[in-house]
Order: structure tokens, then C-alpha cells, then sequence
């Protein structure tokens, strides 16, 4: 089967951005629906073109809209995990694009990364015309301006952890502290610091109304429904 270049579009939501330019978000998703394009990756597609980066002291480049002559950084971390590709990337703060691209990421300007790879392997269902992409080459990953796939989120790795942790303990039937779930909060539901403080001092701690820490029990069964 003869290599396919491609890039995809992955839309992303900043979550996390720090000042001096480090971000960390997911590339690519797997499984799922097709992409714009009509593809969808295969978990462990990416597996062995990490292994030869890792084998070669390398990584993928990090581009500016997929452009080779605009390199505005490098990639730090790649690895797959249960969702996706993870990316920890950090903008070379000296380069003028790169200053760009970092106000415009701050400002939700732009929210995207996308990846360019080179196809190994892929199977297509003659029925649906989705090809499923299961052995990937993986090039570079570029910041850009549209995407293409909407469940992949710029997001801290450790932010996400934390949730999945706290949602773990919430399935086990263990109790929550009232930090934990202001985490679980601002990490699932996007609430502010004080929105998220005000919320557990209610549901958990039982000021407020009785309505109140109701809805927050019935939330909370929710969760770990």
C-alpha cells in the first residue's frame, strides 16, 4: 500500500495556556464519528511513529497553519492514551508568529491543532466511505485556525486527570471533599472559581436553601450514575 499525505483539523477549547507559552491538549481523538474529511483514527495508530521518534531522540515539528517555512515552537511530550494523541508542546516565545499565535490562543481567537501525518495503513467501508486510519506516520502538529473534529480539547493534562480521578471515587461510592468538588466543577462544567466554591459550600456543606443542596444530591447522583 503506497504512503497518503494528510493533514486533519482537530477543533480544540482552551482550557490551559500558560504564560510562558507551554499547552497541552490532544491532537487527535479516536474512534468516534468521522472527521470533515471522512476519517476516523484507530486507537494505536500513532504507536509505532512514536516509538521511532522516541528511538530517534526526535519529535514532531510544531508549524504555524501547517506552513514548514513558520515554525513558532517544539513539542515537548506525544504519547496515545484511552482518548487520544496527548500533545505538550511549548510556543518559542521569541519568534514573532509564535508571540501571535500564543495572544490569539489567549484570546479564544484561535482554538485549533491539527495534525499532519502520513498514512500506513487504512482500511474504508465500501458502504459509508470512512476510511479508518490504523497505522499513522506522524509528521507535525500545527496550530491553526479551523478544525475539522470537535472532541479534542486544548486542555492541562493534570486539570483532566484530576477529574477522572474524582469521577473514579465518585463511582466507587466514596465521599467527596469540598476541594474535590469545586474541581469537579470548574473541570466538568466550566464554573468559575467562585461559582465552583459557592457551589460546594452548598451541596456539600448544606448552606443555603433546602432546594439548594437537593439539586446538588440529585447532582451529584448524576455523576456517578
Amino acid at each position: 500500500m503506497d504512503a497518503i499525505n494528510k493533514v486533519a483539523n482537530p477543533i480544540l477549547e482552551i482550557k490551559a495556556l500558560k504564560e510562558t507559552g507551554e499547552f497541552e491538549g490532544y491532537g487527535s481523538t479516536f474512534g468516534g464519528e468521522p472527521d470533515s474529511y471522512g476519517d476516523v483514527i484507530a486507537a494505536g495508530a500513532f504507536a509505532d511513529s512514536l516509538a521511532d521518534h522516541r528511538a530517534k531522540g526526535t519529535m514532531p515539528k510544531m508549524f504555524w497553519q501547517h506552513d514548514a517555512s513558520r515554525p513558532i515552537g517544539k513539542w515537548l511530550e506525544a504519547e496515545e492514551d484511552g482518548h487520544g494523541l496527548m500533545m505538550v508542546g511549548k510556543l518559542n516565545m521569541g519568534v514573532q508568529q509564535a508571540k501571535e499565535a500564543y495572544a490569539l490562543l489567549k484570546e479564544g481567537d484561535i482554538d485549533g491543532l491539527s495534525i499532519g501525518y502520513r498514512i500506513r495503513e487504512y482500511s474504508v467501508d465500501t458502504d459509508t466511505h470512512v476510511w479508518t486510519l490504523e497505522k499513522l506516520d506522524l509528521l507535525e502538529v500545527s496550530v491553526v485556525s479551523i478544525g475539522a473534529n470537535a472532541n479534542a480539547t486544548i486542555a492541562s493534562v493534570k486539570a483532566a486527570k484530576a477529574v477522572h480521578e474524582i469521577t473514579e471515587k465518585l463511582k466507587a461510592g466514596d465521599r467527596l471533599t469540598e476541594r474535590e468538588f469545586e474541581q469537579l466543577l470548574k473541570g466538568s462544567l466550566g464554573l468559575s472559581n467562585s461559582q465552583a466554591e459557592r457551589a460546594a459550600r452548598v451541596h456539600l456543606k448544606g448552606q443555603g436553601e433546602p432546594a439548594e443542596a437537593d439539586h446538588g444530591l440529585a447532582f451529584l447522583r448524576a455523576m456517578t450514575a
